[in-house]
């Protein structure tokens, strides 16, 4: 028999192949600005629906469920009263004390749980971070959803106190106004709690100066005194008037307790602070995009 000879395949030819890398993207690449508000725009549904879970779960452990929610600020509220009203009488010469602190406390809790919320949102859900891709902004504008819904009730309580207990402030019109300032106030809330969310997120020990910030700043909001009381200086006393917190509260008293139409000036201050920590916020948190959820 004859020995067949093997025949041998022919090497195969590698042909270059063009690739545009102009339409490669890197992986946990930050997007362009309007293109990442354009992708938190497509999370708005998941937005809304995670905040509204929360809320329902939040106090779910707890016997008395979401009265918490009303219970925490009304005993604030006692003790307060308690302490300033009563025993250091700095409610002297202020009309309806009870109802000028009641919308101090309620309102600045509203800030205070955003703010503070928000500020931790990164750190908090640092596992989800790593292991899902999307914009990380979801997660604080997630909270001030979130806290925005838990303060429905709160604003309802506070204001059925201020018609039912002594003396007792007539319902009208003016009190609609408190519906523009409170959504002044909680895109303020998001601005900060972003601007916050990234600070955190890279030097998680600014959490513990964070209380203190927050009690400071409640002390110097005028919530249970009147500025006119305690500072003469003219220009101190303007400065002190630019704190977007007391305009807050200042629109909210006026427009409830003391029938007043709120100044424009006070409008025209905190649509500057709202609309400025929300711009500088979200530039902010999105150039730091990149880093979070990495040690």
């Amino acid at each position: 028999m004859s020995a067949k000879k093997a025949v041998m395949p022919e090497p195969a030819v590698v042909q270059p192949l063009a690739v545009d890398m102009r339409r490669l993207t890197r992986v946990g690449a930050r997007p362009k600005f309007l293109d990442y508000l354009v992708q938190l725009w497509d999370f708005r549904e998941f937005i809304f629906y995670d905040a509204r879970a929360r809320v329902q779960s939040g106090t779910r452990r707890d016997r008395l469920g979401s009265a918490w929610l009303l219970l925490n600020p009304i005993f604030n509220g006692l003790t307060y009263y308690v302490i300033f009203g009563l025993l250091l009488q700095t409610g002297n010469g202020i009309e309806n004390y009870v109802g000028y602190l009641v919308i101090g406390i309620f309102v600045f809790q509203g800030t205070s749980g955003a703010i503070t919320s928000g500020a931790r949102s990164i750190h908090s859900n640092k596992a989800v971070v790593q292991a899902f891709n999307f914009p990380r902004a979801t997660l604080p504008i997630g909270v001030n959803i979130r806290e925005m819904m838990s303060n429905v009730p709160l604003i309802l309580a506070m204001l059925l106190i201020i018609t039912l207990v002594p003396p007792v402030e007539e319902i009208s019109w003016l009190w609609l106004m408190i519906l523009p300032a409170l959504a002044l106030q909680s895109i303020f809330n998001l601005g900060i709690g972003l601007i916050l969310a990234r600070i955190i997120s890279r030097v998680h020990d600014a959490t513990h100066l964070l209380p203190f910030f927050m009690r400071a700043w409640m002390y110097g909001s005028a919530i249970f005194y009147s500025y006119e009381r305690f500072v003469t200086h003219p220009e101190l006393l303007a400065l002190l008037k630019l704190n977007p917190l007391f305009n807050v509260i200042d629109i909210i008293r006026n427009c409830v307790l003391y029938a007043q139409p709120p100044a424009w000036q006070s409008w025209a201050i905190l649509a500057v602070w709202a609309l400025g920590a929300l711009l500088v916020g979200m530039v902010f948190f999105w150039q730091g995009e990149e880093s979070y959820g990495r040690s």
